[in-house]
């Protein structure tokens, strides 16, 4: 008798994190996947980048900064825009300003506010490194067509909105 699928994909992340027992709860499964998933895609992604002497991190402030044009971005902003919350903006922000491809900016009236603009070299980057992203997002994707793409993009919105709110409100 065929196995369903998702008997197999649940044996199958189990032998990927050699996991012998079953999942507590089929929430705890879900979790489980969706936190391995992001990894393995973070890992590809990573060997894009970090040839470049980028971390993906310091690839997405750098796409954040572009994004907001040449008005730049304060700080905070920045680390509000993250997609990994849990990355020191600053730590960041000063690699990429010795690596020329940020500038920060004090001078304005509020001196506690530094602003941060992408420079030209970190403009040219982004637009060498796009068609290789663009092509990893395709391989990246390619398992799921155009509408599981879009399901799954609602699911973890949902995801996000539920568990972001839970926790912005604790």
């Amino acid at each position: 008798m065929p196995e369903s699928r998702p008997e197999r994909t649940s044996r199958d992340l189990r032998e990927e994190i050699q996991q012998t027992r079953p999942f507590r709860s089929t929430s705890q499964e879900a979790v489980i996947a969706l936190m391995r998933t992001a990894s393995v895609l973070s890992r590809r992604i990573a060997r894009l980048v970090e040839p470049h002497g980028l971390s993906l991190a310091q690839y997405n402030v750098l796409r954040i900064l572009r994004g907001a044009g040449a008005e730049g971005l304060p700080t905070l902003a920045i680390r509000d825009r993250m997609i990994d919350e849990g990355s020191t903006v600053t730590r960041l922000l000063d690699k990429l300003e010795q690596a020329g491809l940020v500038i920060r900016d004090r001078s304005r009236p509020d001196r506690r506010q530094v602003l941060c603009n992408i420079t030209p070299a970190g403009d040219e980057l982004l637009a060498m490194l796009d068609p290789q992203m663009d092509v990893m997002d395709q391989a990246l994707m390619a398992p799921l067509d155009p509408e599981q793409q879009r399901v799954l993009i609602d699911l973890l919105g949902e995801l996000r909105v539920e568990v972001g709110g839970a926790a912005a409100g604790a």
